[in-house]
């Protein structure tokens, strides 16, 4: 059987996952479901209703990078 090769490049693999994440936002806003968002900012979780109301679940625990946190333990 014959492969096929596909060459697509790494900003259109990021748009498509943006876009593919940006619709399903959307389609659970248009279900009246609660999406659970992370402000930067304050580094706090959040559960969103579609109303737009926020209560926190929780809070960053570690700071820093996956690849600095393995570096300290080392």
């Amino acid at each position: 059987m014959e492969q096929k090769s596909y060459d697509i490049s790494d900003e259109a693999v990021i748009r498509r996952a943006q876009a593919a994440v940006r619709i399903e936002l959307e389609k659970k806003k248009a279900m009246d479901l609660p999406v659970v968002v992370y402000d930067r900012k304050t580094q706090k979780i959040y559960e969103e209703s579609s109303d737009g109301t926020r209560k926190e679940i929780g809070q960053r625990l570690r700071k820093g990078r996956y690849s600095e946190w393995h570096a300290e333990k080392a």
